[in-house]
């Protein structure tokens, strides 16, 4: 009954957070997506602050949106537009200004938005090095563990079950491994990612830039079919490469003889996730590839630390 009331508790939580302050699309009179005929981005409706370019500023216009009375990028704080929710206000909002606040000295939002992923990455190393560290001692302890699935194999009594469970407890405890500590940051991960997503279609400061050749705001999808811009498909390599070498290294042991099934869900992710980025802002793509690079580093160095200390 506990572990229930924890779930439904875990599910409100998320229902909070996730649909407040959500971002909605820009439609015309007909309840068609608007999209800016220059870059083929569909435009968002509820945008943080101004956007700088007057056509675009137009197209607000024409569609019933009441541009002028939003605050200029260069002015925008957390409070601007004032309260849409706690998804909003503390995730979504606090996010864009600092990517505006740093935009400010860089000159460019693309470059606030790698500044920005990496200091998140920074104060979050604490919770990723531990989920680091507990993948590199549950490959350490990955024989005992194989030894242990074999000793119990085709034992499905319940006698032999508590047996295996207390066996592995103690293997767990002899190499300090807590199977829980590594799950926090990828609980943190997911609300992340969707707040870096809303920020950057409610930001035109970001959406508009045009950054390494790339587009912001549109989708790897429109500017190779639409635009004929062969750099959007090295971004889709980088997404595809850094994501897979990120989850093969921060991948926990196998614990069965022969087959090892993490690799299959390792390059099922990969893949998934390479189709997803097609469709999502190049922005968001290069903030993927920036805190993948940080994993594998990251992981690198806690792979050569246990080398070194044996």
């Amino acid at each position: 009954m506990k572990k229930q009331n924890k779930k439904k508790l875990l599910i409100l939580i998320l229902v909070v957070f996730l649909f407040t302050g959500c971002t909605t699309t820009l439609k015309d009179s007909e309840n068609k997506v608007v999209t800016n005929p220059e870059t083929g981005q569909s435009l968002t409706e509820n945008i943080l602050c101004q956007p700088e370019e007057e056509e675009v500023k137009e197209i607000y216009r024409n569609n019933g949106v009441d541009i002028d009375s939003l605050p200029k990028c260069s002015d925008f704080t957390p409070l601007s537009g004032g309260y849409e929710g706690l998804w909003a206000n503390i995730f979504v909002k606090p996010l864009a200004y600092v990517i505006l606040f740093f935009s400010k000295y860089v000159g460019s939002a693309g470059l606030a938005l790698i500044i920005v992923t990496l200091l998140i990455r920074l104060v979050a190393y604490p919770l990723t090095n531990k989920t680091a560290m507990q993948s590199e001692l549950l490959k350490k302890a990955q024989p005992e563990l194989n030894r242990l699935e074999k000793k119990y194999q085709n034992k499905n009594d319940q006698e032999s079950l508590m047996k295996k469970s207390q066996e592995m407890t103690l293997i767990y405890k002899k190499y300090n491994i807590n199977p829980l500590s590594g799950c926090l940051f990828s609980f943190i991960q997911l609300p992340l990612f969707f707040a870096f997503l809303e920020a950057i279609n409610r930001l035109p400061a970001l959406f508009e830039e045009t950054f390494c050749f790339l587009q912001m705001g549109t989708t790897p999808w429109i500017g190779l079919i639409n635009q004929g811009n062969w750099l959007y498909l090295v971004l889709l390599l980088l997404i595809g490469g850094t994501t897979y070498l990120s989850f093969s290294l921060n991948k926990t042991a196998s614990m069965t003889g022969e087959k090892d099934p993490m690799k299959s869900m390792t390059t099922i992710m990969t893949v998934m996730i390479l189709i997803m980025s097609f469709f999502m802002p190049t922005a968001l793509g290069i903030y993927w590839i920036i805190s993948n690079l940080f994993t594998i580093v990251q992981n690198l160095i806690v792979k050569r630390s246990r080398k070194l200390n044996g």
